[in-house]
Parts: structure tokens; sequence; C-alpha cells
């Protein structure tokens, strides 16, 4: 239960994260938004969105590109699985594992949705080559919180309109982005405890290696053999 309680934690968040694009799949129109919190322009909407290519809405407008991100992520949730189950069993720091438990949920969640979706919900680009493995991310979480048009004199951006936050994303793009701040954040604690387990065994000294004798001590010296041998 040690080791796999964490995997049970990428499981919860894999349900939810399905739970909650099944939902809006069923029950909204692609575009369509639902206000949760705040007014009609700033606050924690619902805008259901599909994504062909990677979190928080960036796109990878190339076919063979979405076909490489889609490998890509079954190869890397297969080897995030495998390192958190290596570093599970070494003993690693537990909050390093809870934060690759929310990693792997969140990859596990996105993979379904590239390799699935297409043939479940026919939500694949038109021109794809097979609906397998070319299926969209459902976004939904919006959350703009404010806007401004930058001012003329502003380098590159200057005039130009400006929303924060502008990406939407899901349950488990916000799985994959906590964990891994988080680990960042707390990376000393994370690891500083097992520097000394890299040390090699020779560099470890002792007291008593380089303790200096006491004043009350006498250290007595060899005999010299030039004055025995008269």
């Amino acid at each position: 239960m040690k080791i796999y309680k964490y995997f049970i934690l990428a499981l919860v968040v894999i349900l939810i994260d399905q739970a909650s694009k099944v939902l809006v799949h069923h029950h909204m129109d692609l575009h369509e938004e639902i206000t949760i919190l705040g007014g009609e322009r700033f606050g924690f909407k619902l805008h259901y969105l599909l994504n062909p290519g990677m979190a928080f809405g960036i796109r990878w407008n190339n076919e063979f590109g979405k076909l490489a991100l889609t490998v890509f992520r079954i190869l890397a949730m297969g080897g995030i699985a495998y390192y958190l189950w290596k570093m599970a069993q070494r003993h690693a720091h537990t909050g390093f594992l809870w934060c690759m438990a929310l990693i792997l949920g969140g990859a596990v969640g996105n993979v379904i949705d590239s390799t699935f979706y297409g043939v479940w919900f026919n939500n694949h680009p038109v021109d794809s080559p097979t609906p397998w493995f070319h299926g969209q991310v459902i976004d939904m979480l919006f959350f703009p919180l404010f806007d401004l048009t930058w001012p003329k004199w502003v380098p590159v951006v200057g005039g130009e309109y400006f929303l924060f936050f502008s990406p939407v994303f899901n349950i488990a793009d916000s799985s994959i982005f906590v964990g891994v701040v988080v680990i960042l954040i707390f990376q000393r604690r994370f690891f500083g405890e097992h520097i000394s387990d890299t040390v090699p065994p020779e560099l470890h000294t002792t007291h008593t290696d380089t303790q200096e004798p006491s004043s009350g001590e006498t250290i007595e010296k060899p005999a010299d053999s030039t004055s025995s041998s008269r």
C-alpha cells in the first residue's frame, strides 16, 4: 500500500479529469461559456474548447506533429509511471512522490483524450487520416481576471489588447502544473536529504580519523635505528 497509494492518487486525478470532460462534452455546445463565479467578463468560467495541441491551449498546427505529440505523451506516461515506481522503492521524499503522482494522473488524462476521443466523441480534425491518436483534448477551465490595452510607447506590444489569464485548460493540465511547480519550489527539501547517499564511502570521515591527541597524552616516537646499533 505504501507504493500503490501514489498510483491511487493518479487514478483519482484521471477519473475527475475524464468525468469533467465527458460532462462538458454532453451538456455544453462547442465554444459555449458558463459563468461560475464573477461577472460577465471576468471571473471563473467554463468555456468548452477543443485543443488539438498541447497544454493550456498551445497548438501544434501540423498533422505529423499531432501524431508525434500523441506518441510522445504515451511514452512519457509510461516513463513517468516507471520512474514513480522506482523512486517509491528507493524511499524518495513523500512530497516528491505525491507530486509525481499528480503529474502521472495529468499525463494519462490527456493521453486518453488524444488516443480515444477521436473515436469516442468523433472530435478529430476533419483532415485526420484516422480518428485513432488524433483526438482533440477537451478544455473548459477559463479564468479571465483583467484586460488592458498596452500603451503605444511599450516596445513590441504597444497598442495591443491583453487579457490575463487567457488560456483555457483542464484538470489534467492543472494537475501537471501543480506537481511541477511544487517540485521546483521544494526541490531542496525533496532532494537535499538524499545527498549524503550519493557520497562515496571513502569520502566519509569519522571524528577519530582527525582527532588531535589531548594535552595529557604523549606520543611515543619510534627508537632511532642508528642509536640502537651502537
